[in-house]
């Protein structure tokens, strides 16, 4: 009998046979995915609701992570805040959204005059320098990291909201829940 390498999960190959072994882990696995309660799944979409997101990306990330999102990290390129002391044209979205907020703010513009004007606004958003992107990967998840441990969020409840690919790169180095791209989160 051939032992099973480690690491493999022994799930299904491609020998004979192939067709029943998929129809029993598709069961099995169906199985294992709870059937929750109707006032389990209203409760989870009114706080999608709150956190102003879709069900459908709101269940997806609790699926992925094990925890509810408690927290958002912008950048300035999300907020659409482009020059120092300029008003997010952004903030108002923001406004009734039930979760932590943190911002990290690229350079040449002031991480504190950035928090100033959002807090002109009526948003508290704790911000930061962002990561320059020819910065090593420990020196990117530090900055990631910085205003969400003055909050004191769990990394993996946070979602990153932002416009490039760099900025996707945070979520991966920072290992939070993941990112979403500005133009959705706020057409939601």
């Amino acid at each position: 009998m051939e032992r099973a390498k480690i690491g493999h999960n022994n799930g299904p190959t491609m020998e004979a046979g192939f067709a029943f072994r998929k129809h029993a882990w598709t069961k099995a696995r169906a199985q294992l995915i709870p059937n929750l309660p109707i006032e389990i799944l209203r409760s989870r979409v009114k706080r999608a609701e709150a956190l102003g997101l879709p069900y459908k990306t709101y269940a997806s990330v609790r699926a992925s992570t094990g925890r509810d999102v408690v927290g958002f990290l912008f950048s300035n390129n999300a907020l659409r805040m482009m020059r120092d002391a300029q008003a997010s044209p952004r903030a108002n979205a923001l406004l009734p959204i039930k979760a932590d907020l943190a911002g990290l703010i690229h350079a040449p513009l002031s991480a504190e005059q950035a928090q100033a004007t959002l807090q002109a606004q009526g948003l508290h958003i704790p911000t930061d320098r962002a990561p320059h992107f020819a910065q090593s990967w420990s020196e990117i998840r530090r900055a990631v990291r910085a205003p969400l441990h003055q909050e004191k969020l769990p990394l993996d409840g946070v979602l990153v909201i932002g416009d490039t690919s760099h900025e996707r790169d945070w979520s991966i180095a920072g290992k939070l829940a993941g990112f979403i791209a500005s133009d959705c989160y706020f057409s939601s």
